[in-house]
This record gives C-alpha cells, sequence and structure tokens, in this order.
C-alpha cells in the first residue's frame, strides 16, 4: 500500500522522482524518501566514485521536498511514500532503506512476513539494523550476497523472502541499472526515449510516457537508459511487450475543485456514460460485454453466482448479487474476499465467481482469485485498471471506465461498478428468462442515469447545510431494506473513512432485535427509502424511531413524514434505485468531513491500493 518511483535516464532525477510521489501520495502519506545515485567520475575509477544519497522525511511528499539538500543531483534514483505496516512513522522507517555500506538502496512495498526470523539471523551474523521495519532486512540480504551481478544478488536475496512485495533496488557497483520485482504488490514499467520508469502504478508515469509495461508475480526487471529487460526470479528470460495507457496526465489534475474527492463525485455524470457507452444493444434489448469470455451455452449452464470484493467493491457486490437475482433469476450472493480466501470455501463447478476491485490489485481479493483458479473455477472480474492484476488472472470481465480515481475514499468507482453489474445482470437475464419488454425498461433507466445523477449533483447546496447540522452527532445509524441496505453500508463506510464520526449500518428490519437500544437524538438514522414495495414497511421503522426521539435524515423518491428531513432523489427503475440513491450520500459524507476539518482525499490511517494483508 506503498508509493513507488523510480528512473533511470538524462534528466535530473530528483524534481521527477518528487512529482512522481505527489501522484501516488494516495497510496500511503506518513513518511517519503528518495535515493539517488550519484554521478560517477570519468577515467578508470569511474565505478568506484559512484555512490548513493538519500534523503527521508516523516510525514508529506511535501516535508520530503522541504529537507532535500540543494546539491541532490543524479539520473538515475528511486523513491517511495509510506504507508506503514511495521514500525511508526519515522524518518528512520521511512524508505529507502540501505544495507551497512550504504551501497545498496531499496523501496519496498508489500510485507515480509519472515522478517522476525530475518532479522534475528541478521543480528546473529553482526548487522546492525536501525529501523523497525521489515523492509530493510532485505537491503542487508541484497548487501551481503556474493553474487557477481545485482540482478543475482536480488534473485538470492528474494529466495529468502516469504511474503508480498514490488521493489526497487540500486546498488552503487552497478550505476547503470535499476533492479525491480514483483509478487503480489504492483510494478509498472515506463518506457521513454532512452529513459526508463517504474512506478507502483501508471499514475506517477503517465506525464511522461503511455506505453507501459505491467510485471507478473515472480517477474523481475533490469532498467538501463536504452532498454529494459524481464525475467523470472529463477533467471528465465520472459517476453514483454508495451501497451498503451488509456488515461493522460490531465485525468489526474484536480480540474478545478479544492478536493479530488469532489472532483470525483461530479465525475460521475460523465463515467456513468463511459461504463454505458458502446455496450448497450437495443436490437436484442440486451447488452454486449465482449469481455466476458463467456458464451450463451455457458451463461445459461451457471446455477450459482458468488462475489467476491473488499470494502466498497464488497458493497458493490451486494447490489450487484441483487441485480443478478432479480433480473436473471440466478442465486447470487456477495462475501468479503478477505474471509473467503480463509474458509476452506467449497468451490461448486457450476458457479460463476466475481471478483470485484477498483485497482485490480487489492491483495486479499486477488489471493481468492488465485486460491478459485486452482480449484478450477471459472472466475470473471469486475475492474477500472486496464492490465491489472486481477483482470489478467481472471478468465474474462467487464472494465468499468471510471477513469483514474485519486481520493481514498471511492465514489465514481463504486457508482460504475454497479453500473456494470447493471449490465452484467442484463446480459445474463437476456440470456435466459428475462421478457424483451424489461429488458426494454432496464436500458431505458441506464440511459436515464446520466441525467438524474445530474439532477442529484444539483441539490449539493442542500445536503452541505444537512451535513452541517448532522456534524456533531457522537455517531449515526444508516438502514435499509433489501435494495436499500447495500447503500446504507457503503453510506455508512464513507462517513467513517472520510469523517471519521462512528457510523453503523443495519437493515432496516433488524432495528428492532437490537440496535434501536443505540437511539436518542444524538445518533440520528439516515434511512434508504425507494419507492418498492417495501415503503409502508420502512415507514413502520421510522415511526420506531420517532418513538424513542431518534432523528431522521431520509434519502426517498418523496418527501416523507416521518422524517427530520429528506433528500428526495429522481425515481428511476427499481432495480437501478440504489445506484443513484447512493450519490447524495457521497455529498453527504464529503460536506461532513469539511465542516470537520478532515483531511479529505487522505484520511488517517488509510490508503488507496490495498495491496497487502
Amino acid at each position: 500500500m506503498c508509493g513507488i518511483v523510480g528512473y533511470i535516464g538524462k534528466r535530473d532525477v530528483a524534481p521527477l522522482l518528487l512529482e512522481g510521489l505527489q501522484r501516488l501520495e494516495y497510496r500511503g502519506y506518513d513518511s517519503a524518501g528518495i535515493a539517488i545515485q550519484t554521478k560517477p567520475a570519468k577515467g578508470a575509477q569511474a565505478a568506484a566514485s559512484a555512490g548513493l544519497k538519500t534523503a527521508k522525511a516523516k510525514g508529506r511528499v511535501r516535508d520530503l521536498e522541504a529537507r532535500l539538500p540543494k546539491r541532490f543531483t543524479g539520473t538515475t534514483g528511486i523513491a517511495h511514500t509510506r504507508w506503514a505496516t511495521h514500525g511508526a512513522p519515522n524518518d528512520i522507517n521511512a524508505h529507502p532503506h540501505l544495507d551497512t555500506d550504504g551501497k545498496v538502496a531499496i523501496v519496498h512495498n508489500g510485507i515480509i512476513d519472515n522478517a522476525s526470523d530475518l532479522r534475528a539471523k541478521l543480528v546473529a551474523d553482526g548487522v546492525e539494523l536501525i529501523s523497525d521495519t521489515d523492509s530493510e532486512v532485505l537491503a542487508h540480504l541484497i548487501g551481503r550476497s556474493q553474487a557477481g551481478t545485482l540482478e543475482e544478488k536480488v534473485r538470492q536475496a528474494l529466495a529468502l523472502i516469504e511474503g508480498t512485495y514490488g521493489i526497487a533496488v540500486l546498488h552503487a557497483d552497478f550505476p547503470d541499472r535499476i533492479v525491480v520485482a514483483r509478487n503480489g504488490s504492483p510494478v509498472v514499467l515506463g518506457i521513454g526515449e532512452k529513459e526508463m520508469f517504474v512506478a507502483s502504478d501508471v499514475a506517477a508515469l503517465v506525464s511522461h510516457t503511455r506505453q507501459v509495461v505491467t510485471l507478473d508475480d515472480g517477474e523481475m526487471a533490469t532498467l538501463k537508459a536504452e532498454d529494459y529487460r524481464t525475467y523470472t526470479t529463477e533467471g528465465s528470460r520472459t517476453s514483454s511487450s508495451p501497451t498503451t495507457v488509456e488515461w493522460e496526465a490531465e485525468s489526474y489534475d484536480m480540474g478545478g475543485h479544492d478536493t479530488y474527492m469532489h472532483k470525483e463525485i461530479h465525475e460521475q455524470v460523465d463515467a456513468v456514460d463511459r461504463v454505458l457507452r458502446g455496450r448497450i444493444d437495443d436490437r436484442f434489448s440486451t447488452v454486449r460485454l465482449g469481455g466476458l469470455n463467456l458464451d450463451a451455452r455457458e451463461a445459461r449452464a451457471v446455477r450459482r453466482v458468488k462475489i467476491l470484493g473488499c470494502g466498497s467493491a464488497y458493497h458493490t457486490g451486494l447490489i450487484g448479487a441483487q441485480l443478478v437475482e432479480e433480473l436473471a433469476r440466478i442465486p447470487a450472493d456477495a462475501e468479503p474476499a478477505s474471509e473467503f480466501r480463509y474458509r476452506n470455501a467449497v468451490v461448486d463447478p457450476d458457479t460463476l465467481y466475481i471478483a470485484v476491485s477498483q485497482s485490480g490489485e487489492t491483495y486479499d481479493t486477488l489471493a481468492a482469485v488465485q486460491e478459485l483458479k486452482r480449484k478450477g473455477a471459472r472466475v470473471l472480474g469486475v475492474v477500472n485498471v486496464v492490465g491489472s492484476a486481477i483482470a489478467r488472472e481472471t478468465d474474462g470481465g467487464v472494465y468499468v471506465h471510471a477513469g483514474p480515481e485519486v481520493c481514498v475514499v471511492s465514489t465514481k468507482c463504486f457508482t460504475n461498478t454497479a453500473v456494470a453489474f447493471a449490465l452484467l445482470a442484463l446480459h445474463l437475464g437476456r440470456i435466459r428468462d428475462l421478457s424483451v419488454a424489461d429488458g426494454k425498461r432496464i436500458i431505458a433507466g441506464l440511459r436515464k442515469l446520466p441525467d438524474q445523477i445530474t439532477e442529484v449533483l444539483r441539490r449539493e447546496e442542500e445536503i452541505k447545510k444537512l451535513a452541517a447540522e448532522y456534524a456533531n452527532a457522537k455517531s449515526m445509524m444508516f438502514i435499509g431494506r433489501v435494495r436499500g441496505y447495500p447503500v446504507a453500508r457503503e453510506a455508512s463506510l464513507k462517513l467513517k473513512e472520510v469523517s471519521y464520526v462512528h457510523a453503523e449500518a443495519y437493515p432496516a428490519s433488524e432495528l428492532k432485535h437490537g440496535p434501536l437500544a443505540l437511539i436518542e437524538p444524538d445518533v440520528p438514522t439516515v434511512a434508504v427509502l425507494p419507492d418498492d414495495e417495501l415503503l409502508e414497511k420502512n415507514r413502520a421503522t421510522l415511526e420506531e424511531i420517532k418513538a424513542r426521539s431518534g432523528r431522521i435524515l431520509a434519502v426517498a423518491h418523496q418527501e416523507q413524514e416521518k422524517a427530520d428531513h429528506t433528500i428526495v432523489v429522481p425515481r428511476n427503475e427499481v432495480e437501478l434505485d440504489p445506484i443513484l440513491m447512493g450519490i447524495p450520500l457521497q455529498l453527504l459524507a464529503y460536506h461532513t468531513a469539511l465542516a470537520l476539518g478532515r483531511d479529505i482525499d487522505k484520511p488517517r490511517n488509510l490508503a488507496k491500493s490495498v495491496t497487502v494483508e
């Protein structure tokens, strides 16, 4: 969950690395650091005169920038922005880490599971480790290797490592190269003109090149200014051709907004239009999803759908399962991938498994995919990042085309993923028993979504005032039934993530089975009330809350008499209403956080792409 960036070429490296770190800061932001390869002297002693310089700082990238020495120049370097897993955020624990002689510098994303054993062995051999991190052991292992080449030194060190890693390595004795490796944490090479880049995310690369190579697990690469080569950790050469990144550098700018979260909430109109574009088939009242690699006969053979994801991706999976059951009439459910991979689940050959991840690199979800594939299951991916690990590991899938999402909390990716599930459910439904008339009805509803999202966003000032009124609540309850419950869960998570206000989500019918004990004036309830067959039952729940002096903020299709306030959302088809009802609650979380003075794009203790367990 850290950001890595590296460069080798002819340009001054420090400004390039700082720029890359700033673009990657959403991946981690409690400390940062840079190591550069100083220029060797000319003549016979060139290699011996080369060396490494480092600068590290607790805090944000701007704190590192302020600390850089004035004469901090070179044309090769690596850098890192950290989200702590081992050791408190401080200057010493910040990356890069060096070996005892100061010849090796490494940056690492991931977790070394056997770090304690390796530390004990190094200490027994007389090595002094100065940090509390698991990553430092790797620098010492590389530095102590007696192999002749840097590639072989790194390979020998990695053979001792258990766990996950995305790494970049400099060595003072090999000033013409950067060696990188991947196992469970993303590593992307950027191919330039007589210059090469490496990063943990294309965000750090797109302002310089859109030609990239994504390493697979168990793959390494050597970068030199003129070229690169890839190979396995066993040393066998691999073939890798660059692909073109679809996103441009401007996609990562704030575009006049004060925060990325605000920008990304407002980008949902265009984002939803993108996920629909070119996929609707009016002739047969269905959609075209060519990437599924699932023909009609195979789709009809599916007896169950299991959706796996973490956090917001899991919540979209709950919406997706509801859509699949309603439109395709296939039993479906969603489960946290982090739980599924450990409970030795029965893998049914008639079940279609769907892995959901915005980044396509979420470690728990990727591990679940790999376990399912090992057991012969058919797995589809629903991801945002083209060429990501889950996209490559699965049998097929759907890209959600939300565009880059920089804010740590998910908004447009969540919405686009829900729309992608609606497309998938419609596709499966029309192959099975969904009528032409119902297909046309859902397509009409999908086409209305962008304009209806615009209508919701026009109510931002009203929602901002409501957020100010509820911001001082000591806790908040979110409730909904069936279609409304996943919306309540996601809204509760959003509020917790970005505002730090404690919140809980429950099915509305469960309040009387315990949670009603929490209701009081200081614990308001946000009720998600679509105008469906359960509306009257939901209204009865509001009565129960009012009888206990609870305040109510309703999200509904019409004003609710028993609510203190109502955010009115336009109607769509009942199956699609959850997609719209989540958007005002994103704005509620945003403006609550704003009212409380939170760091909205970088909430405390969180990072965007969860590539560790």
